[in-house]
């Protein structure tokens, strides 16, 4: 090659690493690959629940590098079953699968998403072959938009064993901003076999008939009441309680019960009203007392007794006003007393005043 031609071609070369280097628009350091995978998830937790094992995580959200993932994928579920003797069977990763285990479900992260995700948390429950007395190992995977999938979750194990019946007879008596739950204990697990051990129980509760129940507490082993404290009186409530089995340091929860609504009611009566004075005059008199202080106070109501005969109501007024006229009054003693109302459903009434004796001319 001649000496000019040589020059030219090395020019050529320049130009493309040029344009090349130019084409990357970044300078520094590349981000190394496998910092831009899905963090694992951390919270797998897995349940023993009546006609299968109930799965629940969060879904990441950010990579390793701690950037967002703006174009999420799928979460997929992966499985391995044993007799429960030894360590569960490590979880590798191969590929974008888990060596041994078999993949059981995938949940599209994306619009539309999955159904069972919700909140950013995934609730799945396993229904697929389950076996009484077998050790079920569950492990989840995360893979984005792009294809690439982060490291296996930490492996959950749960034994698979027979949970007891739903409990009967589920009854709530409603009191002051509270109900009190009882019910009937199951006297047999779902495989027909008894119940050998005391058993908790986990009260669950919804805003309305359709909503989903959350728990709101368990009972100690053997309990079978629960008293629900803290309530709005005057609204519904919609309770469920299913019964726990604890064994070999396992756990399986039983069907809910069915639902019922209590609905909580003020039964404490407003404080007396204090301070009722009568001034009659011809064909009338006028009544008046001090406010109540009592914050849900509807109605003041008036009574009136002649004579021996018993008090009749002869009247109400509303607050703020204290005061009331009677008309219409033949001469004679008259006597009077008022009383307060709550807003209540139950219109708790309170006890009667002090007593007032009057006599119209």
């Amino acid at each position: 090659m001649s000496g000019g031609r040589r020059q030219h071609a090395v020019a050529v070369v320049a130009v493309v690493a040029v344009v090349v280097l130019g084409a990357c628009g970044r300078r520094g350091n590349p981000v190394p690959p496998e910092t831009r995978f899905p963090q694992a998830v951390n919270d797998l937790t897995a349940v023993a629940r009546e006609g299968g094992i109930e799965l629940t995580w969060t879904v990441p959200r950010r990579r390793f590098d701690n950037s967002r993932i703006l174009e999420p994928g799928v979460a997929r579920l992966f499985r391995v079953d044993d007799a429960g003797t030894g360590d569960p069977r490590p979880a590798l990763l191969h590929g974008d699968r888990i060596r041994g285990y078999t993949q059981i479900a995938t949940f599209r992260l994306q619009e539309p998403p999955s159904p069972y995700l919700r909140g950013g948390r995934i609730t799945y429950i396993d229904r697929s072959g389950l076996v009484f007395g077998r050790r079920y190992t569950y492990v989840v995977l995360t893979t984005d938009a792009q294809g690439r999938t982060g490291p296996p979750s930490a492996r959950v194990s749960v034994t698979y064993i027979a949970p007891p019946e739903a409990p009967g007879a589920l009854r709530g008596e409603p009191t002051d901003r509270g109900v009190r739950l009882s019910w009937q204990a199951p006297a047999t697990l779902v495989d027909g076999s008894p119940v050998r051990d005391p058993l908790t129980y986990e009260v669950l509760r919804a805003p309305d008939p359709v909503a989903a129940p959350t728990v709101i507490g368990r009972t100690n082993p053997g309990v079978t009441s629960f008293e629900d404290r803290g309530l709005e009186n005057d609204r519904t409530y919609y309770y469920a309680v299913r019964a726990v089995r604890s064994a070999d340091k396992m756990t399986a929860a039983g069907a809910a019960s069915e639902r019922i609504a209590v609905t909580p009611v003020k039964t404490t009566a407003p404080a007396p009203v204090a301070g009722l004075v009568a001034v009659p005059s011809r064909g009338e008199v006028r009544l008046s007392w001090q406010p109540s202080r009592e914050p849900d106070v509807a109605t003041y109501i008036l009574y009136r007794a002649a004579g021996s005969a018993p008090p009749a109501r002869v009247g109400a007024v509303r607050p703020p006003a204290t005061t009331f006229v009677d008309r219409n009054l033949r001469p004679g003693t008259y006597r009077y007393t008022v009383t307060a109302q709550d807003a209540s459903a139950r219109a708790n009434e309170s006890r009667p005043s002090n007593e007032v004796i009057v006599t119209v001319p």
